[in-house]
């Protein structure tokens, strides 16, 4: 009984003793200034508010139009996590990925040889929380790419058809899962936990204030989508490509306010107390 005690003090004096950071990756998309174009202050400011230092943040900016390997997604993102790790002192690093960010920073946890500066990335990272990650990719990335009748209602969600949404496609990335990334079934383990908020509905009744989170038209567009998806959905992505990786953190309608549902767009805004869940695991 001593001995547990006394390393239970142990684990708590390590953890009080880090210096915890969060980092912010955003999805699809060349990016400039995610804060304001992509998460919005609000959700941003909520959640490192959790950390005993709140300046302990960065809100990454890439071109994740690219490849998950290329420099400008991958190299980038190492890039600016190796800045933030050294230039704050980080110790513990939780990282939050959104959609596409949740593959690129799994290129990184799974080939810690292609880059010099994976290895201590990955040594500093202690979990990431992934909102709702393609990691199975989506049909509609492969409509997209065949060029049919959905692009003019999609262009807005996955852009043109440029590298990441080509990556995207389903077939491709079960090759990705099956020769280059960790974490699906029957694939070695991710090195750190890569845990999933999975979306899985729709609402945009004009009527529902709810719907109105993130931004109403946005939402009208996903569940135009969520027609071409499997039932359980998030308007972008079905339940399972989010599912795919790693394991289920939870589904929305367990822990939002109200049991409500998080469109692809609203799981990266501060809607029905998704900060509020991220904030609070920023102490652990």
């Amino acid at each position: 009984m001593r001995y547990l005690l006394l390393a239970v003090l142990a684990a708590a004096s390590g953890l009080c003793n880090a210096n915890t950071g969060v980092a912010f990756v955003h999805g699809t998309g060349k990016q400039t200034n995610a804060t304001a174009d992509y998460w919005k202050p609000e959700f941003v400011n909520n959640v490192r508010g959790g950390l005993a230092n709140p300046a302990n943040y960065v809100v990454i900016n890439c071109d994740f139009t690219k490849y998950m390997w290329d420099a400008a997604a991958g190299g980038c993102l190492a890039g600016q996590l190796t800045s933030f790790i050294n230039s704050k002192g980080i110790t513990r690093l939780i990282v939050i990925t959104h959609s596409n960010g949740g593959n690129v920073m799994r290129w990184i946890l799974s080939n810690p040889t292609y880059d010099s500066r994976y290895p201590n990335i990955i040594a500093k990272t202690v979990r990431v929380n992934a909102l709702a990650p393609s990691s199975a990719g989506t049909p509609l990335a492969n409509a997209v790419i065949a060029g049919n009748v959905f692009e003019t209602s999609l262009g807005w969600i996955v852009g043109q058809r440029n590298d990441a949404v080509r990556m995207q496609q389903t077939s491709w990335m079960a090759s990705y899962n099956a020769n280059n990334l960790y974490g699906t079934a029957g694939r070695p383990a991710l090195p750190k936990l890569f845990r999933t908020v999975v979306g899985t509905d729709v609402d945009s009744a004009i009527w529902d204030s709810d719907s109105y989170c993130g931004g109403y038209v946005e939402n009208v567009g996903l569940e135009t989508t969520q027609l071409w998806l499997n039932s359980c959905s998030d308007g972008f992505l079905e339940c399972s490509s989010q599912s795919a990786a790693g394991s289920v953190w939870f589904q929305d309608k367990a822990r939002m306010a109200g049991s409500e549902p998080l469109s692809h767009n609203q799981s990266r805004r501060a809607c029905f107390g998704l900060d509020t869940i991220l904030r609070n695991d920023m102490r652990s």
